[in-house]
């Protein structure tokens, strides 16, 4: 009985599949379309699917909003926040896995779930007075607060998991406790390292809301240079479009390329070593 329900499962299993996968990939493919359509062609319902071949949109992109200094000021500011997140966040994460801090783990997470726009007036406030409103800095510390608890939770169960008869084994031959960290655990943790780094610097990357507050022109990144393209009259559809291809571009091509460290990352620490 159960062999004749196999193949009807496999359909179904199949379908489901397909149908979430292409529920999740319609507004994508939508957003691409309309990319190269005029304003005119995307508000015609009647050809939403439409294939055109206008570059307009991305030329204007580039031409009239100086999206290349957009995309140097969100580089910079996503890889800064997630070297500085791994920098502090592996060493914190090993401290936890290792000396079972269940409290400091806890009040990390905490941190992460406190909506970010309590921090802003506070921060506001101090990078005023410290004169860095508009630079990189204030963006880059901001930003950990996205970045850093990210790494340590994604870490704590990949050091959990990992053999620790290896630091052992170290701290025989005289390698002290941080010695024993950056020689021998750090690295066998590439995967789950590579893992925290594309989704802290990904997180980071489409951060919104510090920048509204904290950069100026010259630190615009990109989701802020979205508004760019609305105004009280009319919203630029075409450009709207292309800057939002500009903007997922980079980290999707980034996602598919590491899907498999992705995976082995986030599925290190499921078994013990």
């Amino acid at each position: 009985m159960s062999e004749k329900q196999s193949p009807i499962k496999s359909i179904f299993t199949h379908f489901g599949v397909y149908f979430v996968l292409f529920l999740f990939l319609l507004p994508f493919l939508w957003m691409l379309l309309a990319s190269f359509k005029t304003q005119v062609q995307i508000l015609n319902t009647e050809k939403i699917f439409e294939i055109t071949a206008n570059f307009n949109n991305y030329i204007n992109v580039f031409k009239e909003y100086n999206f290349l200094s957009f995309i140097w000021n969100s580089f910079v500011v996503a890889a800064g926040a997630t070297l500085f997140g791994l920098i502090l966040g592996l060493p914190a994460a090993y401290s936890i896995a290792k000396f079972k801090q269940q409290g400091f783990g806890l009040l990390i997470l905490v941190a992460r779930i406190v909506p970010g726009i309590s921090f802003l007036i506070p921060w506001f406030i101090i990078f005023s007075k410290l004169q860095l409103i508009d630079t990189y800095t204030s963006l880059i510390l901001s930003h950990m607060l996205v970045t850093m608890p990210f790494i340590i939770w994604v870490m704590i169960p990949f050091f959990e998991g990992l053999p620790h008869e290896l630091e052992e084994s170290a701290r025989v031959d005289g390698c002290s406790i941080p010695g024993a960290f950056v020689k021998v655990m750090l690295p066998i943790s590439g995967p789950g390292i590579v893992t925290s780094s594309i989704l802290a610097f990904i997180f980071s990357w489409n951060n919104f809301m510090f920048s509204l507050i904290l950069a100026g022109d010259n630190t615009k990144t990109l989701p802020i240079a979205i508004f760019n393209f609305l105004s009280y009259s009319e919203i630029n559809w075409g450009g709207l479009m292309a800057a939002s291809v500009i903007i997922t571009a980079p980290v999707l091509v980034i996602a598919l390329f590491a899907q498999r460290y992705i995976i082995a990352g986030l599925t290190g620490g499921s078994v013990k070593g």
